[in-house]
């Protein structure tokens, strides 16, 4: 359909931020690369990150109520190609330092950090929205990573 094609390509063009998203049932991580993540409100405290309704990630989610977000670093592109692709095992194929922070799975070297209660869920087309009041946080100066044009870069004044 040439609407749908037209919509992507206008919305390649906005610039969105790289997380990888992560839960964990019973030990074992899951994680997947999310652009779709804003900041929701400041009182209280909530951010909304977008999953396909396909997801594994998103059934694990909905069954623990709770996930983390790994805001990523200019420097992690690979991650979130590794986050975005088919592997069973993510984490492994990644060889990146991970350890468990409030029962999740967390980035060492990450941006940002944030944890969510599951607060509501939106139903959006072919994805679900998470709605998660944010329990948890922490940042750093860091460069982020952006998505755009279907490419990764950092913000202009970061790139510097």
């Amino acid at each position: 359909m040439l609407i749908e094609q037209d919509f992507r390509d206008a919305m390649a063009g906005v610039c969105a931020p790289v997380t990888i998203v992560t839960t964990s049932e019973r030990g074992s991580p899951y994680g997947v690369t999310v652009s779709a993540f804003a900041s929701v409100s400041l009182r209280p405290a909530m951010v909304s990150v977008a999953l396909d309704r396909s997801s594994r990630v998103l059934a694990r989610i909905l069954a623990k109520g709770r996930f983390g977000v790994n805001v990523l670093g200019r420097d992690q592109d690979e991650l979130a190609r590794i986050f975005a692709g088919p592997s069973p095992d993510r984490f492994a194929a990644s060889e990146a330092p991970w350890r468990h922070d409030h029962g999740l799975p967390r980035l060492a070297g990450a941006a940002g950090w944030i944890v969510c209660e599951l607060g509501s869920t939106v139903e959006a087309g072919d994805h679900l929205l998470l709605l998660g009041d944010v329990t948890h946080v922490r940042s750093s100066s860091a460069a982020p990573l952006v998505y755009s044009h279907r490419v990764f870069g950092t913000h202009s004044a970061f790139a510097r």
